[in-house]
């Protein structure tokens, strides 16, 4: 979600927040947080590209992290 020039970034990342909140709560399985909230469209652009940075593939990888972690613990 990029800032823009109104309030609609602030409603749209609080509803983002609250749905994986709301999810993770009454279903109990860790949910991760994977929304970027940014300020600028080059922000985006360098957190989603490719290379080390890309916080796409730093959530999926935290997510399996989180599964395998939560599998061991559960047996």
């Amino acid at each position: 979600v990029i800032r823009g020039d109104t309030p609609h970034f602030e409603y749209v990342c609080e509803a983002a927040t609250r749905g994986i909140q709301d999810a993770q709560m009454s279903t109990g399985v860790p949910v991760m947080f994977g929304v970027l909230t940014l300020n600028t469209e080059q922000q985006a652009i360098d957190r989603s590209g490719p290379g080390i940075d890309n916080k796409g593939d730093e959530a999926a990888l935290g997510a399996v992290e989180m599964a395998l972690l939560l599998k061991t613990i559960r047996n």
